[in-house]
């Protein structure tokens, strides 16, 4: 039976949008629309789509940054929004820390790397400035940094040497799951393979977790365990990495690995074509009726613009697609 680290159940998170500061409601913004999903302890998790899918919301109800309309999050079967504000302080949040997509932006440039790192151990180990230090060089150690580096600024180091050292604040409480927020699209793509190994190896070290939040798809199948499809604030498709990206079932996803650099165009079958959606996500303000992709997809039915389909198990994962109901 699979060790379930974090699952989130039926998450949905609504946004009001007003005319105006004071005037009335215009409608509620469904940003994430019933939303499930599951992490196993040592495994990765994928979220991939859009910008404006819904990705990053729903890590924020993770992080609990910002609390879900309904859903809740379960972390190792316990309802954290049953936790009173003690047990999220001792219990959660410290085993839950997140990487940012910009590691400068995360970073007070007035602090040196010592400062930053041992920040989450100020505030919730009670230690001494020695313990903490030490600490603090063992972690730089297992992100490939050296002891002299905790003396020096965030103005320092190069892009990559920054993300190890976000990586190393996140590592300071041992936690159980981390948060990764785009954590190499800002980086070069020579720096990019480099960090990933480093997540890669210190997940096997520590038996970490990951959530990631990714648009590009060979980090997302180099990386990922299992991957969740979002369009429009909902899970499209959901399953194994290597069996989605062998055999795509949403016309979303297909249109999405088309459009990557998975395959260079010589490595394409003869009649392989490029998938290219027409028009942009709709608002989800006023989302379409029936399936929300069915305004783009290339293999709308009648039925799709009127019905929505359930999410249903096809071979190794599940899809949310009329031709599969």
């Amino acid at each position: 039976m699979a060790d379930i680290l974090l699952e989130g159940r039926n998450l949905t998170m609504l946004y009001p949008v007003r005319r105006g500061l004071f005037q009335g409601l215009i409608g509620m913004v469904r940003a994430v629309d019933n939303v499930s999903f599951s992490i196993e302890r040592g495994k990765t998790l994928s979220l991939v789509g859009e910008s404006g899918a819904g990705k990053t919301t729903t890590a924020k109800s993770v992080l609990l940054l910002e609390r879900a309309t309904s859903g809740s999050v379960y972390f190792e079967g316990k309802d954290i929004y049953q936790y009173n504000k003690d047990q999220l302080k001792r219990e959660y949040r410290p085993r839950v820390q997140a990487v940012q997509q910009n590691p400068w932006s995360s970073m007070n440039p007035r602090m040196r790397v010592k400062d930053i790192v041992a920040e989450p151990l100020v505030v919730n180990a009670k230690q001494s400035k020695k313990e903490n230090y030490d600490r603090v060089v063992e972690l730089l150690d297992q992100v490939g940094l050296k002891a002299e580096h905790a003396e020096h600024f965030p103005h320092e180091f190069s892009g990559g040497q920054r993300q190890r050292i976000a990586v190393a604040r996140a590592l300071a409480l041992n936690p159980s799951l981390v948060v990764l927020d785009e954590p190499v699209s800002a980086l070069d793509v020579s720096i990019r393979a480099q960090i990933m190994n480093l997540l890669k190896d210190l997940q096997e070290a520590h038996n970490l977790s990951y959530l990631v939040i990714a648009h590009n798809l060979a980090t997302v199948r180099y990386m990922s365990h299992g991957v969740a499809i979002m369009y429009l604030g909902q899970i499209v498709e959901y399953g194994d990495t290597e069996d989605l990206f062998e055999n795509p079932l949403h016309p979303y996803t297909n249109a999405l690995i088309s459009a990557s650099d998975l395959k260079l165009p010589e490595d394409r079958d003869q009649n392989e074509k490029e998938i290219i959606l027409s028009g942009e996500m709709p608002s989800p303000l006023n989302p379409p009726t029936g399936c929300r992709f069915h305004t783009r997809c290339p293999e709308a039915r009648p039925e799709c613009s009127k019905i929505e389909p359930e999410m249903v198990t096809v071979g190794k994962h599940q899809v949310k697609c009329h031709k599969f109901v």
